[in-house]
């Protein structure tokens, strides 16, 4: 192993290695009269230490001619202390007027909400957990539950036991049903519909803009079924019907409506019967 430079960590287990008295004899000492310190023998090697930016010599009591470099260190914080009105020129200026931006950018802070909103109702039996957001015009069921980070935007129904995990984050004006588990990093945009029964894995993404800033398009998002299941990290085009009792595999990339109790698998998903046993209902 190559080394550049000696460490502290070595010079410390070589001075346990030493006795007291000769670690002692090794330390560096400063002269009162010239701000040069002493080159003393270390290991049978000489050190010096270059000399401190040039100060006005403070006027403070001496024994024996001597000070430790500590020492001196502890004067030098009490006398050369940052003058009040220096210390207070460093300090964050508040007073600045208030940022106002030009009304056609359409920037605004914070959410002013209309007159006749109200605030979200929620049933009975919730457990909702730290950073999470709900806006108002929100209905929400009984033993509702979310993870951490979940964001819950205007008009939204939720039905009754229902999970939404970590970071999901749900556009305004959806449709919840009963009985719906949506996992971590889900996104649901606006103008979505998921019924009862519905499982839908982790990174799930909805899109609701068959042509994205690109033409005026009416917003429609996905439109999933009672008993539908969903893979992690799918991806679904706007305006798609999952049907019935169907499976999405992970993975899978819908561009087009799945039949009740069909299979979608692949990118694009290609669309097969869905196998005898599995046309059973989800289990949660």
């Amino acid at each position: 192993m190559v080394r550049f430079s000696q460490t502290l960590d070595d010079r410390q287990a070589r001075n346990r290695e030493k006795p007291y008295e000769q670690v002692r004899n090794n330390q560096q000492y400063y002269s009162p009269e010239g701000r040069q310190p002493y080159v003393v023998q270390r290991d049978d090697r000489l050190y010096s230490q270059p000399p401190k930016p040039s100060r006005p010599e403070p006027a403070y009591q001496r024994q024996d001619n001597f000070y430790t470099p500590t020492q001196v260190e502890e004067i030098e914080e009490i006398i050369y202390e940052r003058p009040a009105i220096e210390r207070e020129s460093i300090k964050p200026d508040y007073s600045k007027p208030e940022l106002k931006f030009p009304k056609d950018q359409n920037i605004q802070f914070g959410v002013e909400y209309s007159p006749n909103s109200k605030p979200p109702v929620i049933g009975k039996n919730y457990t909702i957990r730290s950073n999470s957001i709900i806006y108002n015009d929100v209905v929400i069921g009984d033993n509702f539950r979310t993870g951490h980070n979940v964001v819950i935007r205007e008009n939204t129904n939720i039905g009754d036991d229902v999970l939404i995990g970590t970071n999901t984050v749900i556009e305004g004006d959806v449709i919840i049903g009963n009985d719906v588990s949506i996992q971590s990093n889900v996104y649901i945009p606006t103008n979505s519909v998921i019924e009862d029964n519905v499982f839908i894995g982790p990174c799930a993404c909805f899109t609701n803009d068959k042509y994205p800033v690109r033409i005026n398009y009416e917003l429609q998002g996905p439109r999933v079924r009672r008993g539908a299941s969903i893979g992690g990290n799918t991806t679904f085009l706007s305006n798609v019907e999952i049907g019935e009792g169907s499976i999405v595999a992970a993975g899978a990339i819908v561009i087009h409506s799945v039949p009740p109790f069909y299979l979608a698998i692949g990118t694009p998903a290609r669309i097969k019967p869905l196998p005898d046993h599995l046309k059973v209902p989800n289990r949660f």
